[in-house]
Order: structure tokens, then C-alpha cells, then sequence
């Protein structure tokens, strides 16, 4: 039986960027199962929180700062409940980008606000940046054996850092400046976040892993 991955509703602002997240589900063997009422489907057999506007800093106990983007509350409060259904069920999550960060905030963890420089966001022609993360254990250990580094994309302002992590999990990749690219959770059986855009063209081969990893957790 082909698994069916919860991926909440939300309006993105082009066809493009919600696609690549299907056709990555697609390829790795799963069937994407768009969300948009307040419960996960009891045939849900994961959860896929993806990229987007900046998380309301409020759900953290911040203002926002003037480089953070206005959030879009009604989409914390859908993802925020479906998230919390999914880690009741203990269904494994990828988290990623936005989606990465969400997790962190809705375990207790807070946000880096805004990134100083231009190393992390898209440049200006929207084109994504790259840097090497280095790897220490966790899933992305299994997935990817012995290697020490990943090259990734970067498409971002906002971050994780030590910090700020949530006390449920588990920092595994790291940017060269020190920001947490990668975590899990210590509580579920296979609950990951990552920064970068593993759902983009330019990530393959090795984003295919990634996607292979989270549907083989969501089949035992």
C-alpha cells in the first residue's frame, strides 16, 4: 500500500514551490495528502511541514523584528495543530526551511530572528545559496553512512541555534557560522528537521536519501 503523507494547506505564492515538495513525495513512493481541515486523516502515515513565511514570533514570546515578515497566523495554528496530532501518533515529520523551525518553536525553542549578511538567503535573483553543513550522527548519520559534510542550499533569514533549541532535541548538522541546520526529536522514533530545501531539483541526488529515509519510517 502506497503511504500517504500529510502536507497542511497553505497559499503559496507560486504553483512551483508547493510542487516540488509532491514530486519529491511522489518519487520516493508516496502518495502527498493535502490537509485543509483541523484533523490529520487517520490513514496519514506521516507529516511533511514545508517552507514559507517567517513564524510568528509571538509563539516564542518575541516582538517582531523589522527584518521578520508578517507572520500568517491562521497557518501556525493549522500546522501547529496538526503537528501536535502527528507527534501524539508518534507519525514521523519532516520538517523542513520554515517547517525546521516551526518544530523547534512549537517543542519550546525560540528563533534567531534575522541572520546578519548575505550568506543564508536566496540572492537577488532569487537563485539559492550553498554552503557545506557538517554531520554529527543522527538520521542523516544513517542516511548518509560516513560522511562528514553535505554541500546544501540556503534559502534563508531566520535560524536555529544551540541557544534557542527546544530541550526535546537533538542538534546533528551544523552551517560553518555555527546555526543548526539539522535536529530530531529525542522523544519520537523519527521526528527530523532540516534547513535547507531537500524538495528542490538542485539537491538531487542527495536529497533523494533524505525523502527515501522518511518513507521507510513511514512504513514500519
Amino acid at each position: 500500500m502506497i503511504p500517504r503523507i500529510a502536507v497542511p494547506h497553505w497559499r503559496a505564492p507560486t504553483f512551483e514551490r508547493t510542487q516540488h515538495y509532491y514530486d519529491s513525495l511522489r518519487q520516493a513512493g508516496s502518495e502527498p495528502l493535502v490537509v485543509e481541515g483541523p484533523d490529520l486523516p487517520p490513514d496519514a502515515a506521516g507529516l511533511l511541514l514545508a517552507g514559507g513565511v517567517d513564524v510568528d514570533p509571538h509563539l516564542y514570546g518575541e516582538r517582531r523584528a523589522p527584518q521578520t515578515e508578517r507572520p500568517n497566523r491562521a497557518r501556525d495554528a493549522h500546522e501547529l495543530r496538526l503537528l501536535r496530532q502527528a507527534l501524539e501518533r508518534d507519525l514521523p515529520v519532516l520538517a523542513v526551511c520554515r517547517g525546521h523551525q516551526f518544530l523547534n518553536v512549537a517543542l519550546g525553542g525560540s528563533l534567531l530572528q534575522h541572520v546578519e549578511g548575505d550568506s543564508h538567503c536566496a540572492d537577488d535573483e532569487g537563485q539559492s545559496r550553498w554552503h557545506t553543513v557538517s554531520l554529527r550522527g543522527g538520521h542523516l548519520g544513517e542516511v548518509y553512512g560516513r560522511r562528514r559534510d553535505l554541500r546544501v542550499n540556503s534559502r534563508h533569514h531566520q535560524a536555529v541555534t544551540e541557544e534557542r533549541l527546544a530541550p526535546s532535541l537533538e542538534p546533528f548538522a551544523y552551517s560553518p557560522d555555527g546555526l543548526v541546520e539539522a535536529m530530531e526529536s529525542r522523544e519520537h522514533r523519527w521526528v527530523v528537521g532540516v534547513q535547507w530545501h531537500p524538495e528542490r531539483p538542485e539537491m538531487r541526488p542527495a536529497a533523494d536519501l533524505l525523502f527515501a529515509a522518511f518513507l521507510a519510517a513511514c512504513q514500519t
